[in-house]
């Protein structure tokens, strides 16, 4: 994967006061932000081929548990309605809307601009994608009830049914696929350090020793560090204790001095050195990881109907994958998007 390059020409995000500010936006958004409750029952008719979806749920659970590319571990696309989809559309009045887990405050990906005046409206690539399903299966782009949610419950927002489904720059991975069901692919990544640029850490390597490294709880980052420092691919005194619940705080206690580098997926560390050009990538990444959208596990249809927008997604070239990267992530990461665009996706098939 290549070396991300970054620009540090964004308007508004320089410096500890601004991310201050941004922050405390972002803390009191998610105060206000309140669960309703699981969503509607997935109860409902069986559709025709119900239980040819059935074998294949069965197929991935197998996959999860002998699990090498967590990435191939998803349902073909299909349009279908099913049960899932048919309790999100059954949904009474108002509350006839897509209720999505998403981030508010990952520059670029889902946050809400501080510069962006009254409107508060949340942007960004995950946020394009999550209009687009809602286009898709309710027919308004703007038929979304969002909730912010920090890293380490976007798994049990997805299990107690507070959502239908997590567009977070989340990683599909096999731990993961225990828990929930995951989409094809719609992003690459890899994990980076990002430190301060007069920082003597030169990336995920020896110079991490002796230094206070922070993470995001529940994410894979963690799980790596936790990993590497036990098999010695680590320094041992490498001090990986400071975990948070949002991947932008971690940013904020590195410019406090309170950590000395954040381990995070390259594409997440490069929007956050775009907030703050005191900081920067530092080395190549270390692991290659894809970024999918979460549904429950039992969610067969949902799962399909999501990969079916991903392929069109990808093949408009007016409104999809490519006029989203240009918009959000060119400015903040390579201007060619090779190296993030996921490879054709592959499922499960029955033997």
């Amino acid at each position: 994967m290549r070396a991300r390059h970054l620009r540090a020409r964004l308007k508004g995000w320089g410096g500890v006061g601004a991310m201050a500010a941004a922050y405390a936006l972002a803390l009191v958004f998610a105060l206000a932000v309140t669960c309703t409750g699981p969503v509607a029952s997935q109860a409902g008719a069986q559709p025709a081929g119900h239980r040819t979806a059935k074998a294949l749920t069965v197929d991935a659970a197998r996959a999860a548990d002998d699990c090498e590319a967590p990435e191939k571990q998803t349902l073909p696309p299909s349009r279908a309605d099913g049960p899932a989809i048919t309790a999100i559309k059954n949904r009474p009045g108002e509350k006839r809307k897509l209720v999505v887990g998403v981030d508010q405050n990952s520059f670029r990906w889902g946050y809400r601009d501080p510069n962006g005046g009254e409107s508060g409206s949340l942007e960004g690539f995950d946020i394009d994608l999550v209009h687009r399903i809602a286009e898709d299966i309710l027919g308004d782009p703007d038929a979304v009830q969002f909730k912010a949610i920090p890293t380490d419950q976007r798994i049990p927002a997805i299990q107690d049914g507070r959502v239908d489904l997590v567009v977070r720059t989340m990683t599909i991975n096999c731990s993961r696929l225990k828990d929930v069901a995951f989409s094809a692919p719609y992003f690459k990544t890899g994990q980076q350090v990002l430190a301060p640029k007069s920082s003597p850490v030169t990336g995920y390597d020896e110079t991490l020793a002796h230094r206070k490294v922070c993470t995001a709880k529940g994410s894979t980052a963690y799980a790596k560090l936790e990993e590497d420092r036990r098999s010695g691919d680590l320094p041992a005194s490498t001090d990986i204790s400071t975990t948070v619940p949002n991947q932008l705080d971690c940013l904020v206690r590195l410019q406090l001095g309170e950590v000395d580098a954040v381990v995070n997926d390259g594409a997440l560390a490069a929007s956050q050195a775009a907030q703050d050009p005191t900081v920067e990538l530092k080395g190549e990444a270390f692991t290659t990881e894809y970024y999918g959208v979460a549904m429950k596990k039992d969610a067969d249809d949902l799962v399909r109907r999501v990969n079916q927008i991903l392929v069109d997604f990808r093949q408009d070239t007016a409104t999809g994958w490519q006029a989203s990267y240009t918009k959000w992530l060119s400015a903040t990461m390579d201007d060619d998007p090779s190296a993030s665009r996921p490879p054709a996706p592959e499922y499960l098939r029955r033997s």
